[in-house]
């Protein structure tokens, strides 16, 4: 099913965040957005999930007005279109198994879900999340007690309970370290290939876009100014959407890279390395 943004508009007072933007997404691609910061990014996927409204302009997916729904309509799309955050929005006092389990809650009846009862069958669905994953060691650790890296698999892995058709990722590794970053896109890829979940994620760092997304789009001043594979991503295109810096130089990519370094790691001690083996996981 095809996902659609005709013409979206998000104003906040006199300042326009985003700008009549028109975007369409086949079932299954993996699609990246990229942009300075302020350039709208979040904000287009705060309006995909209705965490925001559009000032102007509709959003579609198959036969459904995404944008005209409310009540049980906007929840089963909040359900069926998972969103995943920078700050993984977890319940950090409560275990890491009750926390992928709440991605259940719109698809059970509110009694079951006051009470916290869940099934035989999803105990078993968040321990296959979390085994995907490579965490199920920490069922039952409270979710503030992981890492960073942890806690954003975790988030996927509640996603990922939640069945859903659509998968938003906002900025998913701003905060990970690249061995962390690498795990998470990863992790973020699998998903779409293997479930042909159409994902789309907000990105900071080029080359992260460039490996993982068949598709690319860029964003400046809250306007699409590039749509197009990886390849197209040109000198030039990349600094029509970043700009130039105050010598009127283009971006140096290496600026935002999260690319391994090998050769700073074989420098490494190899206690140091099994160490960070040992946090990463």
């Amino acid at each position: 099913m095809k996902f659609e943004l005709r013409n979206v508009t998000r104003r906040f007072g006199d300042r326009v965040a985003v700008d009549a933007v028109n975007v369409e997404i086949p079932q299954g691609q993996m699609v990246g957005i990229i942009g300075r910061s302020g350039a709208g990014k979040s904000t287009l996927l705060r309006m995909i999930n209705r965490l925001q409204e559009p000032s102007s302009g509709s959003i579609h997916f198959g036969g459904l007005e995404v944008s005209s729904l409310k009540g049980a309509g906007l929840r089963n799309w909040q359900r069926d279109c998972a969103m995943i955050f920078q700050q993984f929005n977890l319940v950090p006092r409560l275990d890491v198994m009750t926390n992928v389990l709440l991605g259940r809650l719109n698809h059970r009846s509110t009694t079951m879900s006051l009470l916290s009862i869940f099934t035989r069958d999803e105990r078993i669905m968040a321990i296959a999340a979390l085994e995907r994953l490579g965490i199920e060691q920490t069922a039952l650790q409270p979710a503030g007690t992981l890492s960073g890296g942890q806690q954003q698999r975790v988030a996927i892995a509640r996603a990922l309970m939640q069945a859903p058709k659509m998968l938003l990722a906002d900025e998913p590794i701003a905060s990970l370290d690249p061995l962390n970053a690498k795990i998470v896109m990863d992790a973020l890829r699998d998903i779409n290939e293997r479930e042909g979940i159409t994902v789309v994620t907000n990105l900071h760092t080029l080359d992260t876009a460039r490996s993982y997304c068949e598709r690319i789009i860029g964003m400046a001043d809250g306007r699409v100014v590039f749509d197009g594979p990886p390849r197209e991503l040109t000198a030039s295109a990349v600094r029509e959407i970043y700009g130039s810096d105050k010598d009127g130089a283009g971006i140096d990519e290496t600026m935002t890279s999260t690319s391994l370094k090998p050769a700073r790691r074989a420098e490494a001690a190899p206690s140091a390395m099994i160490a960070e083996t040992a946090v990463m996981r």
